[in-house]
């Protein structure tokens, strides 16, 4: 943990960048605690620096088996530099990058630290957002596919879309050591689903796998789930096919520790023999076949044990072919009831077929009424268009009678505007007695201005004289500082504060004085503009106004004097006309309800047509994987069948091999001493 931190301080101080205070700390509190295995920065947040520094750490073998850096908010760059470090990192094996928004160049750095790194066993990536790019994901997918010591990879909440899904699937059909995977809360989809189904049936590695939350159907969630209960099944059958051969390698070896130690106790026998020849002559035949009895007993007892042991291997086998006769039953079974499904999918078939004929003659029929009823309804509005025709005609010539009554109406009309004009030329002269005695009022406020610009040029001049007055009494009081300054040099310097700020406040406040007479000289030049205007602007409004009042008035009065009799007149006749064309227009609506009822019953027939077509073929494509899924779970016992008949017989034939070899060594043995 020392070395950690020194090497840490060291390479900031060499890329001059500021150790992060957060991270000591956690150092120091991992020191405290005598140091440990894990390097944990939990919830601290690492700039891009202080990544680039721990990468640089971290690219050295440390005492760190297992590193968490989630909810850490790496960026982009702090990502790909800490990635880029643990790519020749040989010890750590558990890696947490929870939480950190990965994406786009991060998702590729992590692709990258996949394919490079030996000794990973477990990556957590859940919280991060790996699947919005898709060119990023492509290449963490090449990373995992070449990756060869990653067997636990936790992707939770990590937006991969069903695009994504067929990258993974392609990365998965290339794995060879990935056993959890966790692919909980995406947005994976049937396509998506689909896809990982089919790489599952090539890879026979993942024992887990978590899909829920990713909007797939319960159809392919079964697939998977019995996919990976094919996988346990095959992980089980390897296991207990390696403790047996584990078991007969032992057996085997301590078969040939035995004959080691028969032929190693043969050899001392014929030694002692010799030895016993040389020394004794004199001994007789007799207790050299005592000894030979009791080697040929010795050899017969292991005989014996070989016998036994053959018994046992026999009496496996035995149950090894029950075992395949029982599962040769099940597979019996398993294709009865497929024979059996098929049937009754072909029966069920026939029957949905021969309802959709039914159901499709009854649409005919209906269909064909609906439109013998649309020929008898087109009739009847081509009789109402006719009727149409000849009410236009009618109105037609009522639009000529009112056109004729507009032209008398527009001659009237042109004797009333000479009338106008003449009420024209009158208001005129009424108009320019108001402009007389708006002038003569607009003098007087000129004349008011006037005087009032002259008083405040007046207080303008007192104000300079003010000044000069105050600049007078300045000088004096100058000369008079001047004078005393040889006196007393202390109170010189009270008198000028005194006078100065004395001057300051006079200048203020002459200052003051002449912002306000300026401000209000320009107020009131403003107000007298403001008026003006609105002087002017109101005579020509009210000049408008007047003469716009005066000529709507009289044509008002004229034309509803020459109207009301017109309209009488002919009132009668437009509301005749009215209510037939009403008569007419309701008959019609209630046509047009009618037709569109019929069109609303074709459209749902119809849309009923389509829902059954689309179940049908949903049915059938679910039927369709089904059977799928049943041949290959039978073909992946068959396979697992042919695997256990070789196991078996290569196993026979190896204890076979090794009874023939030991009880040729042992024959070979019982001959050698009469040699």
């Amino acid at each position: 943990m020392d070395e950690f931190r020194r090497t840490y301080l060291r390479l900031c101080k060499e890329a001059g960048v500021e150790p992060q205070e957060s991270v000591l700390s956690q150092l120091q509190e991992m020191r405290g605690a005598a140091g440990g295995s894990r390097l944990d920065l939990a919830g601290h947040s690492l700039s891009a620096d202080t990544c680039g520094v721990l990468g640089r750490v971290l690219q050295k073998d440390t005492l760190f088996t297992e590193a968490v850096f989630s909810d850490c908010m790496l960026s982009e760059e702090g990502a790909k530099l800490l990635l880029s470090g643990l790519c020749s990192n040989t010890t750590i094996k558990v890696l947490d990058l929870k939480g950190n928004n990965i994406r786009g160049t991060g998702a590729e750095a992590v692709g990258k630290m996949l394919a490079r790194n030996k000794t990973l066993r477990r990556l957590t990536l859940e919280w991060n957002a790996l699947g919005v790019w898709d060119e990023a994901f492509s290449f963490f997918c090449e990373g995992l596919a070449s990756n060869t010591c990653l067997a636990q990879l936790d992707l939770r909440n990590n937006q991969i879309n069903h695009q994504g899904a067929a990258e993974l699937a392609l990365a998965l059909k290339r794995n060879s050591t990935l056993q959890e995977l966790d692919l909980r809360w995406n947005n994976i989809g049937l396509l998506g689903g689909r896809a990982v189904l089919e790489a599952l049936q090539k890879n026979r590695t993942i024992v887990q796998l978590e899909m829920a939350g990713n909007n797939i159907p319960n159809d392919t969630l079964k697939a998977l789930e019995q996919a990976m209960v094919h996988n346990l099944d095959r992980h089980s059958t390897l296991r207990e096919s390696r403790n047996r051969t584990l078991v007969l390698s032992k057996e085997i070896q301590s078969l040939k520790e035995e004959k080691g130690r028969q032929v190693g106790n043969r050899k001392r026998a014929a030694c002692y023999h010799v030895d016993l020849l040389l020394l004794c002559l004199c001994r007789s035949t007799s207790i050299r076949v005592g000894q030979l009895q009791e080697a040929l007993n010795e050899r017969k007892s292991a005989v014996n044990a070989l016998t036994a042991k053959l018994q046992m291997t026999e009496a496996a086998l035995a149950l090894s072919e029950q075992k395949v006769h029982s599962l040769g039953k099940l597979v019996s079974q398993a294709h009865e009831e497929k024979t059996e499904l098929l049937d009754h999918q072909a029966r069920e078939m026939k029957k949905e077929h021969e309802e959709s004929v039914m159901r499709e003659g009854k649409l005919l029929r209906e269909v064909n009424s609906l439109t013998e009823q649309n020929l008898h309804l087109k009739n009847k509005l081509e009789d109402a268009e006719r009727r149409c025709k000849a009410q236009q005609d009618q109105i037609f010539e009522l639009k000529k009678e009112l056109t004729n009554a507009t032209a008398e109406l527009k001659l009237r009309l042109s004797q009333a505007e000479e009338r106008l004009d003449m009420e024209k030329k009158r208001s005129k002269q009424t108009l320019d007695d108001m402009d007389n005695l708006r002038q003569k009022e607009v003098e007087h406020l000129n004349r008011h201005l006037e005087e009032t610009e002259r008083t405040l040029q007046e207080r303008i001049l007192k104000l300079e004289g003010t000044r000069i007055h105050l600049e007078d009494e300045l000088n004096r009081v100058k000369a008079a500082s001047v004078a005393e300054r040889a006196q007393a040099e202390e109170e010189l310097g009270k008198v000028r504060a005194q006078v100065r700020l004395e001057e300051q406040q006079r200048l203020s406040g002459l200052e003051e004085k002449l912002r306000a007479a300026r401000q209000s000289r320009d107020e009131s030049q403003a107000h007298c503009c403001q008026q003006k205007e609105t002087i002017a602007e109101l005579q020509a409004k009210n000049s408008q106004q007047r003469l716009e009042m005066d000529g709507l008035r009289r044509r008002i009065e004229e034309l509803q004097q020459e109207m009301i009799a017109k309209e009488q007149e002919k009132v009668a006749e437009v509301s005749r006309v009215r209510v037939e064309l009403q008569e007419q227009i309701g008959h019609l609506q209630a046509e047009k309800t009618a037709q569109g009822s019929l069109k609303e019953k074709i459209a749902a027939l119809e849309r009923e047509m389509k829902a059954l077509t689309s179940n049908h073929r949903e049915a059938v494509l679910d039927k369709e994987s089904e059977i799928a899924s049943l041949l290959e779970r039978l073909r992946l016992r068959d396979s697992e069948l042919q695997r256990l008949r070789e196991d078996e017989a290569q196993r026979a034939s190896f204890l076979q091999n090794a009874v023939l070899t030991y009880v040729h060594g042992s024959s070979l043995g019982l001959y050698s001493p009469k040699k």
